[in-house]
């Protein structure tokens, strides 16, 4: 069956929970292990999903006309 495509949002809330389960230690080795691979994938599912709206992040701005231009966003300080 296939796996149902999360959110970003359902994405890091589980991630959390699998952290917070992680670090109170009550699961045997095996159930840890299981549950650090779901959250690797979780973490780069959220990763490529951030990748993916940054490039769609566009500035607009005047130009020297007058006319309103699309740029690709920079942050200050980069």
């Amino acid at each position: 069956m296939a796996e149902k495509k999360l959110t970003f949002e359902q994405s890091m809330s589980r991630l959390e929970e699998i952290v917070a389960q992680l670090e109170r230690g009550d699961h045997p080795l095996e159930d840890s292990l299981s549950l650090y691979e779901e959250g690797a994938k979780l973490m780069k599912q959220c990763v490529t999903m951030l990748d993916r709206a940054e490039q769609k992040v566009r500035k607009l701005q005047l130009d020297e006309n007058g006319t309103l231009t699309e740029t690709v966003f920079v942050p200050e300080g980069e």
